[in-house]
């Protein structure tokens, strides 16, 4: 390599260097301070490395002093129920979209992604007075239920799809194979590396979601984790900072191991999906 084009690749080395710093400071942060007293966070003296320790009584307050295990446990029941519903809804609509031959497909087409460019906040207000009205309010119904379809999902596994075979599919059909046989044994198998990739940014979206488990969850006993986080706050001694640090890390702990295992799927789906 000579030296011309040497000088490119350092520059875009030492930028991506940058990038990688400034994303990963902040969750070096909140594990330091995890580990440190409450009154030593803010110290400008040991900002980088604690100068007193207290990692034992911190992650004591944080699994103790509330119900984090329970937090999580419903961080997992509402993120895996999302999920399993988000699937269950847009692989028929991505394969119907993608593969069917029907009139108004161009025009349903449009309005899903007319519904992706309508901000959730947009439309919380009707629900929360709809689940009021309902009494639905305080249960994971209503956590739940206004995101069980994703029109992201469609478009996704829309897209996925349509480099899948059509050849394969009309043999299929030729052997007598039904649209939901076809759905069920050709394509659910297929969009692995789809699935996959959406359920990263499904289970990342809706893990650490407060806005609307904020407004829809008042008891405990139905905390997600982000808002069973809030419960470290107090108007009278200020944040507990080393115990929020330790529940901040335990909460984001999951998603960073969920992330790993479905590492490899999700490049796959990303790069055959084409999504930028």
């Amino acid at each position: 390599m000579n030296r011309g084009s040497l000088k490119p690749v350092i520059f875009e080395h030492a930028v991506l260097s940058i990038g990688v710093v400034y994303s990963i400071f902040p969750f070096f942060w909140m594990i330091i301070t995890s580990l440190r007293s409450s009154g030593d966070a803010f110290n400008s003296d040991s900002l980088l490395w604690p100068t007193k320790w207290d990692v034992v009584y911190n992650y004591t307050q944080a699994l103790l002093t509330t119900p984090l295990p329970r937090f999580l446990a419903n961080g997992v029941f509402v993120c895996g129920v999302i999920l399993l519903l988000q699937i269950a809804t847009a692989l028929p609509c991505a394969y119907a979209i993608a593969k069917l031959s029907f009139r108004g497909r161009t025009f349903l087409t449009a309005t899903v992604i007319c519904c992706l460019a309508i901000p959730f906040q947009a439309v919380a207000l009707p629900l929360f007075v709809g689940l009021a009205q309902l009494d639905l309010l305080n249960s994971y119904f209503a956590l739940i239920s206004p995101f069980a379809v994703s029109v992201f999902a469609i478009l996704m596994l829309a897209q996925y799809l349509r480099g899948y075979p059509d050849e394969i599919i009309e043999a299929a059909r030729l052997d007598g194979l039904s649209e939901k046989g076809i759905l069920w044994r050709l394509i659910l198998p297929a969009s692995k590396p789809a699935i996959a990739a959406f359920a990263i940014f499904s289970v990342a979206a809706h893990w650490n979601d407060l806005y609307w488990p904020l407004i829809v969850v008042t008891e405990p006993d139905l905390a997600p984790p982000t808002l069973g986080v809030l419960f470290f706050r107090s108007e009278e001694s200020g944040d507990q900072t080393g115990p929020l640090m330790a529940a901040a890390t335990i909460v984001t702990l999951p998603l960073v191991v969920f992330f790993l295992a479905a590492q490899r799927r999700f490049v796959q789906g990303i790069t055959m999906t084409g999504v930028k």
